[in-house]
């Protein structure tokens, strides 16, 4: 944990009193690689926070929400978006000594609960979690996006309904690969030069005399 880190908050006021609250509003620059790679928080703009902090019997529950603009690609047409997601927030944070007593008793998830460093605690690993699973696996400009056209790839939405493209009847393909394939022959017949008959009985031989 980083103590300069924008997320990371003090609990100093909570003194581990149960029921004990104080609420937070912080706008912090989000970190690097907050999303996916086709949708994400840009690094360094601005992610609001609001959330509510809480002392509990076994640590700090931290409540609220996070919001934060995002950009990325459709992924169907490839254009760009740019959208605000807000995201709800709830950890808690575990004091070390009841992370520790879950341990011992054999709880083999304890060791990877978010626990309180002291008197503080770090927010920046329930955000990336919060904010990786709002944000869509496959991000769409619009719901009935219709993509790009798999003949040209003009963006089918820009090109309006009555984009199409010929389509040629295959049997009149098939016809007109072995139309091409005839004048092909033909064309190397007619370019192929005269030969004389090997016995010499060509055109103007003795044996024609």
């Amino acid at each position: 944990m980083d103590a300069r880190s924008p997320l990371v908050v003090s609990t100093h006021e909570l003194g581990r009193r149960p029921g004990a609250m104080r609420t937070l509003e912080r706008t912090v620059p989000a970190p690097a690689h907050l999303g996916t790679e086709v949708i994400n928080v840009p690094e360094g703009s601005d992610v609001a926070l609001e959330v509510r902090l809480e002392a509990v019997m076994d640590g700090v529950l931290v409540t609220g929400q996070a919001s934060a603009q995002v950009h990325g690609e459709c992924a169907r047409c490839l254009r760009e978006i740019d959208d605000e997601m807000v995201v709800p927030l709830s950890e808690l944070f575990y004091y070390p000594g009841t992370r520790q007593s879950l341990v011992e008793e054999g709880d083999e998830e304890a060791e990877e609960l978010p626990t309180l460093e002291g008197e503080q605690l770090d927010l920046e690993p329930t955000l990336r979690d919060a904010v990786v699973l709002a944000l869509p696996f496959q991000p769409l400009c619009t719901p009935d996006c219709p993509g790009l056209c798999d003949r040209c790839g003009v963006r089918l939405a820009d090109a309006g309904p009555d984009h199409h493209h010929e389509e040629l009847d295959p049997r009149w393909s098939a016809l007109g690969s072995l139309l091409a394939e005839v004048e092909a022959d033909d064309e190397a017949d007619d370019r192929a030069p005269e030969t004389r008959d090997r016995t010499g009985n060509g055109p103007g031989s003795a044996a024609d005399r």
